[in-house]
């Protein structure tokens, strides 16, 4: 009988060292993974792995790690990024120096209590899928291993009353130059973008034509990343560098137009007009709508 695939809560650093057959880590809050080091056997494919830790890794090559829903898989060195509660998943066996790069995993302890534990929910490429990945140049790629280096500089010293605020110092910079290359990913696909900007508008127009709008309320941002396939964040962080407005600004600004066709060119209540758009209450329209327009629906029929 086929087992059911083994589901790994990993809770800490010194745990993930155990799992890998590593020596204990030099600090329990942080540590430097080599990848080269990994090696994942026939019957650990299908194995999961959730974990309480953030992790940042550089990797060269196809692995046999899938995280979430995608596989990694690219031809040279790109970045991703998870944070706490995501599932990692063994997706093939893989030998001892089949990959390189590394991987930078951290306990929240780490950081709590520091400017970057404030800061950390505004990196939003820690929920991107693995295939909406960071490709480095080798000038950006060399800064990333300098600062994992020294990174590792800091934790390998004896812990004193300066070690937290280092390596969370260098970790922040870090992810900084990670948001700038970021935005530079998205200039350099602009073409790209623009297709799913206007893929984006397209399902916004098949859903209010298929009266979805009544019957199952105002869509999500999940729901049209998933048609796109980007994660929700992902497609919300690509329209704000394209357009400069988020994935919730054009749901928001499409149903106020359609709002506004309905106000003028019908003589339906504002009420029954808030239903057809899916509210459930009306006044979650108007609020909508007013800062939106900066008047009220009525305001808004009376004056036409």
């Amino acid at each position: 009988m086929e087992q059911p695939p083994v589901t790994i809560h990993i809770k800490s650093i010194s745990q993930l060292h155990k799992l890998m057959g590593f020596e204990p880590p030099k600090h329990p809050l942080i540590s430097l993974i080599d990848v080269s080091r990994l090696k994942f056997t026939e019957d650990q494919i299908g194995h999961r792995t959730d974990s309480d830790l953030y992790t940042i890794a550089l990797k060269d090559a196809n692995c046999g790690v899938m995280y979430g829903r995608h596989h990694f898989d690219f031809d040279q060195g790109v970045m991703v990024f998870t944070a706490p509660n995501q599932v990692s998943t063994v997706t093939r066996a893989q030998e001892v120096g089949e990959v390189h790069g590394w991987m930078l995993v951290f306990h929240p302890d780490l950081i709590r209590g520091t400017q970057l534990a404030d800061m950390i929910e505004q990196y939003s490429f820690f929920s991107y899928e693995a295939h909406e990945a960071l490709h480095l140049s080798e000038d950006e790629e060399k800064m990333m291993h300098d600062l994992v280096e020294r990174t590792k500089f800091e934790y390998e010293q004896r812990i004193d009353g300066h070690s937290q605020k280092a390596i969370t110092g260098i970790v922040d910079l870090m992810l900084s130059y990670c948001s700038r290359y970021y935005e530079r990913q998205f200039h350099t696909r602009t073409t790209q973008n623009k297709d799913i900007v206007s893929q984006l508008n397209r399902l916004l127009k098949e859903y209010f034509n298929a009266d979805n709008l009544a019957e199952h309320g105002v869509p999500s941002i999940q729901y049209f990343a998933e048609k796109i396939h980007l994660s929700a964040n992902y497609l919300s962080d690509l329209l704000k560098k394209e357009t400069g407005r988020s994935a919730k600004d054009h749901i928001n600004d499409f149903i106020v137009n359609k709002a506004k066709n309905l106000l003028i060119g019908t003589n339906e209540s504002i009420s029954e007009i808030a239903y057809n758009l899916g509210f459930n209450y009306p006044h979650y329209f108007s609020r909508l709508f007013k800062a939106k327009t900066g008047v009220t629906p009525h305001e808004y029929r009376t004056a036409q």
